[in-house]
């Protein structure tokens, strides 16, 4: 992992602003979702992207029965019962 240099306070509502240098850096905006991880000790924000069950592609998903499946993965399952 790499250092930023920046420091955040966590307010009383436990809350740290993402600072507008490393948004910008990762593309996140207002409302976008952020998945929360712990790496040993070790807190980790990622910018939440949906993707593929099977692959874990983020391009030319589909929803089958709520779940996100790419267009890859789509054709694979297809041939499966073209057989």
């Amino acid at each position: 992992m790499k250092s930023t240099g920046i420091i955040r306070r966590v307010d009383e509502l436990g809350r740290v602003v993402i600072p507008i240098e490393i948004r910008n850096q990762f593309n996140i905006v207002e409302k976008d979702p952020i998945e929360i991880y712990v790496d040993n000790s070790s807190i980790v924000l990622t910018k939440y992207e949906q993707n593929c069950v099977f692959c874990g592609s983020t391009e030319n998903l589909v929803d089958y029965k709520n779940k996100l499946v790419c267009e890859e993965c789509s054709k694979k399952l297809n041939s499966l019962y073209e057989k």
